[in-house]
């Protein structure tokens, strides 16, 4: 399946919505600390709100159990100095960030879901966030920004797909920036279907060369441009049974749900089944559609 093709637009104003992972069971182990994450991750903000006075960013925290914004340049008016050294806005974009990972540990207290695994982000719903905000800024007024926008969880797989294709047929290209051991594959799909950028840094430390030389690009420049493309897109599916990702598996024909087992029943739209060989889930995203809302 092609990619997205892009919106153009003409001007060089751009919304750049970043959705930053807090999640502290992936940060644990990582070899690159947050702190030091972050200050890279500050540098790329200000080259973006440089690069133009009309840029936009926006930064949505996504933890383990909750995803909330954190900082709206469109909000501050104020982005002078105190010390010399470090903006006001980032001073206030810290605050918010460690009130929102106090608040989203003391969701995952109190659910106490995260007993002997690593508890997955909530990709899904911070992904529905950008994309509504996007949305909202097109249909705000006159200036229409170029919007861009921890293991996977299985069982994120329907909301995180219905997010893709919706900012597919949006044509808002999602780009990902992933510090795992393994591929994301949810953030492969992303990119490769709605024609963003995939990047796994190499170096981390020198995690800031990757976000400016990549992910600050405007949309008009990526064509003159040779960015980086993945070797290959992990293209599999998680089934609606049990959450589990499958090579092979049963996909009901009028909604196109995947189960890793015969059903009699689709349990999504209630379809009767009858005997049938299982399909290779890793071409149902070549066939599936942007889902009707």
């Amino acid at each position: 399946m092609a990619s997205a093709p892009s919106k153009l637009y003409s001007d060089d104003v751009s919304l750049v919505v970043v959705l930053l992972d807090t999640n502290p069971f992936f940060w644990a182990t990582s070899s690159l600390p947050f702190s030091q994450f972050l200050s890279h991750v500050f540098a790329f903000l200000n080259s973006i709100l440089l690069l133009n006075q009309l840029n936009q960013v926006v930064v949505i925290a996504t933890g383990y159990n909750s995803c909330d914004y954190v900082y709206d340049s469109s909000l501050i008016t104020n982005q002078s100095s105190d010390d010399g050294r470090m903006p006001a806005i980032y001073a206030k974009l810290l605050q918010n960030l460690e009130d929102f990972m106090i608040r989203d540990d003391k969701l995952g207290k109190k659910e106490e879901e995260t007993k002997g695994k690593i508890a997955s982000s909530l990709l899904s719903g911070s992904l529905s966030m950008a994309l509504c905000y996007i949305q909202r800024v097109f249909r705000s007024g006159p200036l229409h920004p170029q919007p861009r926008g921890s293991p996977d969880g299985p069982e994120q797989y329907v909301a995180v797909m219905n997010s893709i294709f919706s900012a597919q047929r949006s044509m808002v290209p999602i780009d990902s920036c992933y510090f795992g051991a393994q591929n994301s594959a949810f953030l492969q799909q992303a990119s490769y279907i709605t024609g963003g950028v995939y990047v796994k840094p190499q170096h981390l430390e020198g995690l800031f060369q990757y976000l400016v030389t990549v992910f600050a690009t405007d949309l008009h420049s990526r064509s003159f441009l040779q960015l980086p493309r993945p070797a290959g897109v992990d293209f599999r599916a998680s089934c609606f049974c049990h959450k589990t990702t499958i090579d092979m598996g049963f996909i009901c024909s009028v909604c196109l749900s995947i189960f890793c087992k015969h059903h009699k029943k689709c349990s999504t739209c209630g379809s009767v089944f009858g005997q049938s060989q299982p399909d290779d889930t890793s071409a149902l995203d070549h066939k599936r559609k942007a889902p009707e809302t």
